[in-house]
């Protein structure tokens, strides 16, 4: 018997889920990676095929929020989503995309605003923020398109209202290819500003229920 289909092996990879998704929504870690290892190092697991997949402990991490943050999290998911936009709109030249956990709705409030700035020569993005006399630093990221190749791309960062923004700079045709998603190996979700507009109206209701502001 393999030890995917041990109901043991099976329980406990449930279980370093459910710990990983704890630990990234009350620590703010957003890292995946780093999250298995603590909750494999509290578990005291040493076999790396019962570590649970980063789409497994994302689906942990929506169950987590749903069952101990139904109060707070609609609204805290509102307001970076609005945050979002707003930087979006501030840097509308550049043809902004949201992606990562505040447009999957895995975002908690220690989460920064994750964004993809497309802009030839990359500076013009920092020149901008200096024009509208917004406090910024630049740092690198390095991406991953296939398994053997990595891109490195400037990145801009800055504040808007309580939240980080990093805005990932990449050449004006790197539109057309998303890098993979670090939770499934995919394409990155991208959404553009009306997107995320639309999405805060579909959940306005929500978070009205939910005690939060409206649309």
């Amino acid at each position: 018997m393999s030890k995917r289909s041990n109901p043991r092996a099976e329980h406990l990879r449930r279980a370093l889920a459910q710990e990983a998704a704890r630990i990234m929504s009350e620590q703010g870690i957003d890292d995946y990676g780093l999250a298995k290892r603590k909750a494999a190092e509290r578990f005291g697991a040493t076999d790396i095929a019962v570590l649970p997949k980063n789409t497994e402990i994302e689906a942990a991490l929506a169950d987590h929020q749903r069952l101990f943050e139904a109060h707070t999290h609609s609204s805290t998911l509102d307001d970076l989503r609005r945050t979002a936009l707003k930087a979006m709109r501030l840097l509308a030249r550049f043809e902004p995309r949201l992606v990562g956990p505040v447009l999957s709705g895995t975002a908690s409030a220690h989460s920064e605003v994750n964004l993809h700035v497309f802009a030839d020569p990359p500076e013009s993005v920092a020149l901008h923020l200096m024009d509208n006399s917004i406090p910024h630093r630049m740092m690198e990221r390095r991406l991953r398109y296939e398994p053997d190749r990595l891109v490195s791309y400037p990145v801009v960062r800055f504040v808007a209202g309580h939240h980080e923004i990093e805005a990932v700079v990449f050449p004006v045709n790197g539109i057309r290819q998303a890098p993979a998603s670090p939770v499934d190996g995919r394409p990155m979700r991208r959404a553009n500003a009306d997107e995320v507009q639309a999405l805060l109206i579909e959940e306005a209701p929500r978070v009205r229920n939910a005690g939060g502001g409206g649309f």
